[in-house]
């Protein structure tokens, strides 16, 4: 995907959304994170692109709203189910003001800590705006020594560590430092999943985790 800036201001970016389709990661990450919904949790799916995981989820009759900081992807998103999907600014550590008001029993973030210059402040803000022994569901790609190990061998390395994607990766989290980060946030990790290919070749992983 195409990174283009709205403006010169940090706060808001746009990673240029063209449709309300799925990426090829949902395919993989949509039935495990669905196994960790009760269905009676309000959930905030915050860096929701375009909305598409959302609004499956809301379709389903789960109670989700989504922000971003890309404008193309809350218009797409607002598309199916309109109010439900707002501009998040960057630059503060609040909620849209549409929101202002709402504490989330439940965060998804999906694909989004990899793409941050400052994942202590993404972590922080989760914190900040769930309540109670809220929790955190977070996917990024997986990255361990033996699916490192298969990429050397195949001559994948640099595909996978790509400096090219214009907005792209900047994070390569293991399961280790993002426990790390997530525990010195105040979250205690519960639970761990590799999905999508063979164990230890993940391309991405789940990390669960709750308030303590």
């Amino acid at each position: 995907k195409k990174y283009i800036k709205r403006s010169n201001m940090s706060e808001y970016k746009d990673y240029n959304w063209q449709n309300e389709q799925f990426t090829c990661a949902h395919s993989y990450l949509l039935p495990e994170i669905e196994k960790q919904l009760s269905g009676r949790e309000t959930i905030l799916d915050l860096g929701c692109g375009n909305g598409v995981l959302a609004n499956y989820l809301i379709e389903k009759g789960y109670n989700v709203y989504g922000t971003d900081a890309s404008q193309t992807g809350i218009t797409i998103a607002n598309r199916k189910n309109s109010a439900r999907f707002c501009i998040q600014n960057l630059a503060t550590s609040l909620l849209p003001e549409e929101l202002s008001t709402f504490r989330f029993d439940t965060i998804i973030s999906t694909e989004v800590i990899e793409h941050l210059y400052d994942p202590r402040k993404y972590v922080l803000f989760c914190k900040q705006v769930l309540k109670g022994k809220g929790r955190l569901i977070l996917s990024t790609p997986y990255n361990g020594y033996l699916k490192y190990l298969a990429l050397v061998l195949v001559g994948g390395m640099d595909r996978h560590l790509t400096v090219l994607w214009d907005g792209g990766h900047i994070k390569f989290w293991s399961k280790k430092t993002l426990t790390l980060l997530l525990e010195e946030q105040g979250f205690n990790v519960t639970q761990f999943i590799g999905c999508g290919r063979l164990p230890y070749l993940w391309k991405s992983m789940i990390l669960v985790a709750e308030l303590k």
